[in-house]
């Protein structure tokens, strides 16, 4: 099936199946006419492929597990170096998410310190100061 096809059965727009191609996620062989033609398991491919990337995991952390995967879901054989992959994946995504935490807290307290200052324009002009001029 061609390109086009493909990305029908699928819903992947056809320059993220060229993506995942040039990243080593998806193979096409190439037609006389050399226009790209994918066999039935491309439809699967990129099914777990679309899964993989919802779940967070980045296209290089993709290419180290579909040979691990089965099904559309996809489900993952259980090999040590997969998990340990997985895992290192799942502590930077916690790091992340932790990081994200303390800038939220942050802001929020700069919001509320703010708000509790009351109104006021800034900056301050008392009218000594010349107004700024626009760039």
């Amino acid at each position: 099936m061609r390109i086009g096809e493909l990305g029908r059965r699928t819903g992947v727009k056809a320059h993220q199946l060229r993506y995942y191609e040039a990243q080593g996620l998806l193979e096409a062989g190439r037609g006389t006419n050399g226009y790209r033609e994918y066999d039935e398991s491309a439809v699967l491919r990129v099914k777990q492929i679309r899964h993989l990337l919802g779940a967070g995991l980045s296209s290089d952390d993709i290419a180290y597990l579909l040979p691990c995967a089965v099904g559309e879901a996809p489900e993952l054989l259980g090999c040590s170096e997969l998990l340990a992959a997985m895992r290192a994946r799942l502590r930077r995504l916690d790091d992340q998410m932790a990081a994200l935490a303390r800038s939220r807290n942050a802001l929020a307290d700069y919001i509320d310190a703010a708000g509790r200052m009351g109104r006021r324009t800034y900056p301050p002009f008392d009218g000594s100061a010349p107004e700024p001029v626009p760039a």
